[in-house]
């Protein structure tokens, strides 16, 4: 996939002209994709010529049944049983294979036939069967525009190997093995129309706009769903709404610098999917991937995820989501990637459910445009239980400030502009050019630890095994911790004990944001400071707001026998909320760092705040029928070492002096 730079210098190099070197690609990869269908068809053909022999052999040792005990002719009655059983097994695989038709026939617009001769074990034998999945994954091989979703639409060439290799007559010696294979072939099937109902439902939720989408001034002027209307043009893909929940829908649509391919490529791989947000995703993982794609693209890519959602408060429990994530490209340069629970599927499997959050479609449309940028739109869709949420936090979820699309897609924006000045030649103004390009990797690095360690602090999620104490004089809306240091080169060894709360100030986000990040001001509120002023030893830029960096900064020495104390600082800011995250570092510990050394060594314990709007409609108590004023929901959080020896017992006395 030559870009248009390229294209130009091999027009010039081959006395071309640049329309012609980009057909000549195009055809090329038609050319590669028509190879591996081939390759593909033929593999299918060998694997249907087993299939048939062995449905054939079956056949035949069921019209002469032989009796295992004395090797003569078998009377009827002995296999009674048995072949009850493999009536009951082909007449389940014979639904299935309806399912998978009736999908082919919707998205492939023409019949495909169910071979309902399949269910007479005592007939003929059954025409050959189809490549179901290639059928499914070829589709039309062009792309049409993204209006016309529900006819273009090729999936995967193999969507859980299960669905084309378990359509045959099971045979009465492998019935019992294959029962689990079945079941999750079955699954499989399941999730597949699903994924295809939630892609459909994500691109109209991303197209539709009135009377679907309303703008509501009460939100600043975003984007809210029409409940009434969205009940009215779409059927619940997951069932209907738990009792007792509350819906969250937000939309948002922006320009970020980074290309379609980069973007999808890092949705779908977990671990760069939790960097790209790395202060709203506590963990995540891949537990099974259905479909990799097709032709070597993320095309038709379905996996099952599981992810820890979090906001930063105490205030606020981590939403756990198991879900599926489906990727699908809808023309040259148009992709889209939704997510959707599939708690409706293991109800119906009799597996143990316990939510407190379910994930209607959702995920986000990627346009390429010029100049390396893309045009993004994202929908978040919720569904979730209110009444474990705090009642100073309810308006700023419920209007999905929280956990919406605006909160996505600015983390996305400053993550990508933070790639863009890294990955870039030229050293951005105010950065101190004694910093080695190693030694800039490696202090970045150690201040995402931080960050991420800060992040897990607040919000107790499974990142690290926490134990919540209750301490008598400290309130319910402090959340107070303990977790055991051992053998992280990155800790000090020990009991740590995190501390996290939240409260409403009359203040602006920006204003409290610029306050706390000002080392000239930082005598104020830290201890650390010595009691005065901080000097910024070095400086790195992480965006065009001057907010997005990382510092490492000294404190005023108490007295010329006192060794100076250095502070590494991250900050970020955006539209969504800010973060100022600190930790006392190790001098020299960190001149090793910012000459490029290993970060990994470095230890330290993070405190910080986070801080975010307060909602619409939420504008802080009402005293005494005064005028409610816009504020901020600032959290305070820090994680300190209690005791030295891991295995040392806290007390509650302990914990109230630390």
């Amino acid at each position: 996939h030559p870009d248009e730079k390229q294209r130009l210098e091999l027009s010039k190099r081959l006395c071309l002209e640049v329309r012609q070197v980009k057909f000549w690609f195009q055809n090329r990869r038609t050319q590669m994709k028509t190879q591996l269908e081939r390759h593909e068809n033929s593999l299918l053909r060998q694997e249907n010529d087993k299939l048939r022999a062995e449905n054939m052999s079956i056949r035949e040792a069921m019209r002469n049944p032989i009796c295992t005990n004395c090797g003569g002719p078998a009377i009827i009655g002995d296999i009674s049983m048995e072949e009850q059983h493999l009536r009951m097994e082909n007449a389940r695989l014979k639904d299935e294979l309806d399912r998978v038709c009736a999908l082919a026939s919707k998205f492939l617009g023409r019949p495909v036939s169910s071979f309902s001769t399949l269910s007479s074990l005592s007939g003929s034998m059954a025409p050959p069967i189809p490549s179901s999945a290639l059928e499914l994954g070829v589709g039309t091989n062009g792309f049409a525009p993204m209006t016309s979703v529900t006819n273009t639409m090729p999936l995967a060439p193999d969507f859980g190997s299960g669905i084309s290799n378990t359509l045959p007559v099971v045979s009465p010696t492998k019935s019992t093995a294959n029962v689990a294979g079945i079941e999750r072939s079955f699954e499989r099937s399941m999730y597949l129309e699903l994924a295809l109902a939630a892609m459909d439902e994500l691109v109209r939720l991303a197209q539709t706009d009135e009377p679907l989408w309303m703008r509501s001034m009460e939100s600043g002027g975003r984007e809210i769903l029409n409940h009434e209307e969205y009940a009215r043009s779409f059927n619940p893909c997951i069932g209907l709404k738990p009792n007792g929940f509350v819906s969250e829908a937000s939309r948002e649509a922006s320009m970020v610098i980074i290309n379609s391919l980069a973007l999808v490529e890092t949705l779908m791989d977990s671990n760069r999917w939790a960097e790209m947000f790395p202060c709203m995703i506590a963990r995540s993982s891949t537990t099974d991937v259905i479909s990799s794609g097709m032709g070597g693209t993320r095309n038709g890519a379905l996996q099952l995820m599981h992810a820890e959602l979090q906001v930063l408060s105490p205030l606020v429990p981590v939403r756990v989501v198991n879900f599926l994530r489906f990727c699908k490209q809808h023309a040259e340069g148009v992709w889209a990637v939704v997510d959707v629970s599939i708690d409706c599927i293991r109800e119906s499997s009799g597996s143990p459910n316990f939510v407190n959050c379910r994930r209607l479609p959702s995920g986000c449309l990627v346009q390429d445009m010029p100049n390396g940028y893309s045009k993004v739109t994202w929908v978040e869709h919720a569904e979730y239980d209110e009444s474990i949420i705090h009642q100073l936090f309810r308006p700023l979820i419920s209007s999905g400030m929280g956990f919406g699309a605006q909160r996505w897609i600015t983390t996305l924006q400053r993550e990508c502009e933070c790639l863009a000045i890294l990955m870039s030649s030229t050293v951005p103004s105010g950065d101190h050019t004694a910093i080695t390009p190693l030694g800039r990797k490696s202090m970045l690095k150690l201040a995402q630890r931080m960050t991420n360690n800060f992040c897990a602090g607040v919000s107790a999620s499974t990142v690290h095994k926490w134990n919540k104490l209750s301490v008598g004089n400290v309130g319910e809306d402090v959340r107070v911790m303990t977790r055991k240091s051992i053998d992280d080169p990155g800790e000090p060894p020990g009991i740590v004990l995190s501390a996290a709360t939240s409260v409403w100030l009359p203040v602006s986000p920006q204003r409290l944001f610029d306050f706390l990040r000002d080392e000239r001001l930082r005598s104020e509120w830290d201890i650390l400071s010595n009691g005065g002023p901080m000097q910024e030893m070095a400086h790195i830029a992480k965006g065009q707001d001057h907010g997005n960096c990382v510092s490492l900064l000294r404190a005023s020495a108490m007295n010329t026998s006192q060794s100076s104390m250095l502070i590494l600082q991250e900050t970020s800011t955006d539209a969504s909320g800010s973060l100022v995250v600190y930790a006392p570092v190790d001098i020299p510990a960190m001149q090793i760092v910012m000459t490029g050394g290993d970060p990994a060594y470095v230890a330290l314990l993070p405190s910080g705040f986070a801080i975010v709007p307060d909602g619409p409609g939420s504008r802080g108590p009402n005293r005494g029928g005064l005028p409610r004023v816009g504020g901020s929901l600032l959290t305070v959080a820090f994680q300190i070492l209690v005791n030295s020896l891991p295995t040392a017992k806290l007390t509650v006395e302990s914990v109230e002096t630390a």
